[in-house]
């Protein structure tokens, strides 16, 4: 998923340079070496450029959802997991991808990357929340693929897939993330990303 307009961040940050590539050139690297194919989910105006690290490129939609049934489209039928992975995740972390993989195969609808909360949480105008009852949830996300395809159906909107994977009645299992698999939001984000890809 590289289909970000870069609101938040003031630019396209899937195309700036990291530790001698793009932001995305790692992510691609790290969907190539876990799956049979990859399919590249642009901004509409990039759906024409070739992506040697990918196999399919296509146009985006006009939200996160959109963008993930664009790709599905190009997903080949015969599919028996598909994976999605933010291009803004750019710090390889191999053994994420093996465990959500591994969830999916014994026999998991969805399985998700978690890392324990280590802020305090609280409930904007109540109180403190338990934050042990919480993770922060992280891309890769592994999917049986009719799972997902089924998700979709009737083109609902989500923050992520699991959600809309959950809300259909799939079971989705946390697999343990890792700290390190940050989403570069902000500029900050980008500099330590640098850090953890040397």
């Amino acid at each position: 998923m590289a289909g970000g307009s870069g609101e938040r961040f003031g630019e396209r940050k899937q195309y700036l340079a990291l530790g001698g590539a793009r932001v995305l050139d790692w992510a691609l690297r790290a969907a190539a070496a876990q799956a049979d194919g990859v399919v590249l989910v642009v901004p509409a105006d990039l759906a024409d450029h070739a992506e040697p690290l990918a196999d399919v490129v296509v146009a985006g939609g006009a939200t996160r959802s959109g963008s993930v049934r664009a790709g599905l489209q190009a997903v080949p039928d015969d599919a028996a997991i598909v994976v999605v992975h933010d291009a803004a995740r750019p710090v390889p972390v191999p053994e994420v991808w093996a465990r959500v993989l591994a969830a999916v195969a014994e026999g998991a609808d969805a399985a998700v990357p978690g890392v324990p909360v280590a802020d305090t949480l609280r409930e904007v105008g109540g109180s403190t929340v338990d934050r042990s009852r919480f993770v922060a949830v992280q891309t890769p996300q592994a999917f049986r693929a009719n799972a997902l395809r089924a998700a979709h159906a009737g083109a609902p909107e989500g923050t992520d897939d699991a959600s809309l994977v959950e809300a259909a009645g799939g079971r989705v299992v946390v697999v343990e993330g890792d700290p390190t698999n940050l989403k570069i939001t902000t500029p900050h984000d980008l500099d330590v990303a640098e850090l953890l890809c040397r």
